[in-house]
């Protein structure tokens, strides 16, 4: 058996605003749509990111639904260069993000940065050149 990620599930707790900032903010199309879980299609070749009720997930599990602090994962956007860098934090600012890391050069030579979501998940945006 080779393990595989086949879905991004995130387990949000406003469900609306989690949905409005994925969908209309940052422009990811929904490919099902249900009351508490939506699933969109991202780019080519990557898994697709679906949002959960933060709560109903936590009873599908079997675990308290509350946490804090890092969560132990983030979110990484490759792309080809610093313009899109920053167009993509900037987007996400817009629809609601909050800028963590303000993109800059790093010192291995790339640039990148990193932005919180509505539930605080943390997505990097980076570029090697």
């Amino acid at each position: 058996m080779t393990l595989a990620v086949n879905a991004i599930v995130l387990a949000v707790k406003d469900f609306d605003r989690a949905k409005d900032f994925y969908g209309k903010g940052l422009g990811a199309e929904p490919i099902q749509d249900y009351p508490g879980f939506v699933m969109f299609r991202l780019g080519e070749g990557s898994s697709p990111l679906a949002i959960y009720n933060r709560e109903t997930a936590a009873q599908e599990a079997g675990v308290p639904s509350e946490g804090s602090g890092y969560r132990a994962f983030s979110l990484h956007h490759l792309v080809s260069d610093r313009t899109e860098v920053d167009e993509i934090m900037a987007r996400a600012e817009s629809a609601g993000a909050t800028v963590v890391k303000p993109a800059e050069a790093a010192q291995w030579g790339g640039y990148f940065g990193y932005f919180a979501d509505p539930d605080g998940n943390l997505w990097k945006v980076a570029t090697n050149s």
